[in-house]
């Protein structure tokens, strides 16, 4: 009966040893591959917890880069509106020195040709610039969503330039930026927001001179954008010898009311008169010159930076005398610097937009830190700690391994002959 309990003890301690044996090679098994991987977690089994903030991190830093390429996306195309807008505001800039010169006195109506055909060909290129697109072919100044050709015109109906889209600015995002820019609102001119307005004169003979000053908006919200027509009548000897007097009468042809006739003071006959006129809503300008019977100022809102420039080829390239190149060239220059604010602000804005990608970029940088920290230390490895633990494991499984193979020598049979 001894003899049995001997043999299931020895059996038993045989288990036991192998069984430490192989927790051991188990353990240090894992050290291996924890010390190869350089993670504490490599399974979601080895700490659940741990595992999944991990994965929570991971998720929120693959989040954030997909969200920086589609930034990057956006802030080329800003970038390259930008340099549209930079573009457009130049060619402007040449237009308008070119109209400059086209009103001086000295030039024939063959030298304003010259003139206006130069002018023809720096539109076109406006107009081609504002139609650019991106790399991808998206309208740049698209605004919410337009056609391929955001700016459509010249055309034959009224008004001569439209916007094919949807006017407006995409708003920005804490993580986003807007794609595309508001042409509408670079471009092209609405009457209660901008009072752009043009005024022509009736043919003036080259003895005598009437011409306008720019249109200025005094009160943008009481502007009608209706069309006005203002007619001279009663110009004759004044009250004194010496001076003239003379009456006008405001039309508005949109809806038809005339005004009561405005008497204009005597003024020195042999003097131009400055007339102020600010009987039109929310408008103003001056009249100067000699009027005379029958002579009539025509008021029209512009719809757009380019009917402005085609009113002004239009008119250089027609102009029978110094007063109505005089006349053609006062009109334009004062739209034409509304429209160049307009492009100006509008090309600040998205200034502003390459600003405020790179904080955002900025931003996403230190979360990015900030999420990456998070992750290695809840499943990264602390090397100097984990070589520390192979090595003590390592030398207990050899230290096992060596008292497993002495304890197999006890048997019997090692001390039988």
């Amino acid at each position: 009966m001894s003899n049995n309990f001997y043999r299931l003890g020895t059996a038993n301690m045989y288990d036991n040893a192998l069984r430490n044996l192989g927790s051991r090679q188990t353990s240090l098994s894992n050290l291996q591959e924890n010390l190869t991987s350089g993670k504490r977690v490599v399974r979601a089994s080895d700490d659940p917890v741990s595992a999944a903030q991990a994965e929570r991190s991971i998720n929120r830093l693959a989040r954030i880069q997909t969200e920086q390429r589609a930034l990057e996306t956006q802030r080329n195309a800003i970038a390259q509106a930008e340099s549209a807008l930079g573009d457009a505001i130049g060619l402007v800039q040449n237009f308008r020195e070119l109209t400059v010169s086209a009103g001086s006195a000295t030039l024939t109506p063959n030298d304003r040709v010259t003139i206006a055909n130069q002018l023809q060909g720096l539109r076109e290129q406006i107009l081609e610039v504002a139609n650019r697109k991106d790399t991808n072919g998206i309208p740049l100044l698209g605004a919410l969503g337009s056609a391929l050709a955001p700016f459509l015109g010249p055309l034959t109906s009224t008004p001569d330039y439209s916007f094919a889209g949807l006017p407006g600015q995409t708003a920005s995002t804490g993580v986003t930026i807007p794609g595309t820019l508001d042409g509408d609102s670079a471009f092209m001119f609405d009457p209660q927001r901008d009072g752009v307005y043009y005024a022509a004169v009736s043919a003036i003979p080259n003895d005598r001179q009437l011409t306008t000053t720019a249109v200025t908006p005094v009160d943008k919200s009481l502007v009608t954008g209706d069309n006005y027509t203002i007619t001279f009548s009663a110009v004759g000897p004044g009250a004194t010898v010496g001076t003239s007097t003379a009456t006008y009468t405001l039309t508005n042809t949109t809806t038809g009311a005339v005004s009561a006739p405005v008497t204009v003071p005597d003024y020195p006959s042999d003097k131009p008169v400055t007339i102020a006129v600010a009987d039109i809503p929310g408008l103003s300008f001056n009249i100067t010159g000699n009027p005379a019977n029958g002579d009539t100022i025509t008021m029209q809102p512009t719809p757009s930076m380019f009917s402005t420039l085609d009113s002004a080829i239009r008119d250089i390239r027609s102009a029978p005398n110094s007063n109505a190149a005089i006349q053609a060239v006062g009109q334009a220059l004062g739209n034409m610097d509304i429209g160049l604010e307009r492009l100006h602000n509008m090309r600040g804005y998205a200034g502003e937009l390459l600003n405020r990608a790179d904080r955002i970029t900025g931003d996403q940088e230190k979360r990015s830190v900030q999420l990456e920290g998070d992750r290695s230390r809840a499943e990264d490895l602390d090397m100097i700690q984990g070589i520390s633990d192979f090595q003590n494991q390592q030398v207990g499984y050899e230290a096992a391994l060596k008292s497993y193979a002495m304890v197999q020598k006890l048997s019997l049979f090692n001390f039988i002959g």
